[in-house]
């Protein structure tokens, strides 16, 4: 019987929080915060310089750059095959399609929103698609919730998966805030791409992930990923 916990109420949260963004940003409005946040990374009186010493600029693009598509596509091929080889051949296979289906559903998002990127301050890293939901933070929220998720549900270990999901979301942080650092995004690009990005995993562990561990490790009988 569905009840009322937070692992409901967070991603349903979440999935209305990502609508209510893109219907605002849809109806051509701005949030005051997206401007000021921005700035915020940048030197007062000079937005095209960065704040912080020299190595930040640079620590920080090596940060978005674990939310590119190769940088997340590896990490879905190295936990993919550690499933494979443990026997988990199904979610494996559900962690790759869940990647693959996000991707789509992120390009589409971009082309049918169609948000200008920021014109306020100098981009620090390339770009190459529209604004709106920041591919970076949703995908990274998506791939690495679904790896804690997945792995979680292989060894049958609340440690791990809570470890799991901690380092996860370290990450997802980092890479969202790395892209308004960065300037290439607005910060509600970056929140609605988190929104989403739980909605999508919870998702995708609570049906497809628990399915598949069901059809794979029958109570009593499966062999967990950690022994």
């Amino acid at each position: 019987m569905f009840s009322l916990q937070p692992r409901f109420l967070i991603p349903l949260a979440a999935a209305f929080a990502f609508l209510g963004l893109t219907l605002f940003v849809l109806s051509g409005r701005t949030f005051a915060f997206d401007t000021s946040l921005v700035l915020l990374f940048r030197e007062t009186g000079d937005p095209a310089k960065l704040l912080g010493p020299p190595w930040l600029p640079e620590m920080m693009r090596d940060v978005t750059a674990l939310g590119s598509f190769v940088g997340l596509g590896f990490m879905t091929i190295a936990a993919g095959l550690v499933l494979w080889l443990c026997g988990y051949r199904r979610l494996a296979v559900g962690l790759a399609a869940n990647v693959v289906a996000a991707t789509l559903v992120s390009t589409g998002l971009k082309i049918a929103v169609g948000r200008e990127r920021p014109d306020i301050v100098e981009h620090s890293a390339l770009t190459f698609t529209a604004s709106f939901p920041s591919g970076h933070a949703f995908l990274s929220a998506v791939t690495l919730l679904s790896i804690a998720g997945f792995i979680g549900l292989a060894s049958r270990r609340q440690d791990i998966t809570r470890l799991c999901i901690g380092l996860a979301w370290v990450l997802i942080v980092l890479i969202g805030v790395s892209r308004i650092y960065l300037g290439v995004h607005w910060p509600s690009d970056v929140l609605a791409g988190w929104c989403l990005g739980v909605a999508w995993s919870s998702l995708a562990v609570a049906l497809l992930g628990r399915g598949m561990a069901a059809m794979e490790a029958p109570a009593g009988t499966g062999a967990p990923l950690v022994r």
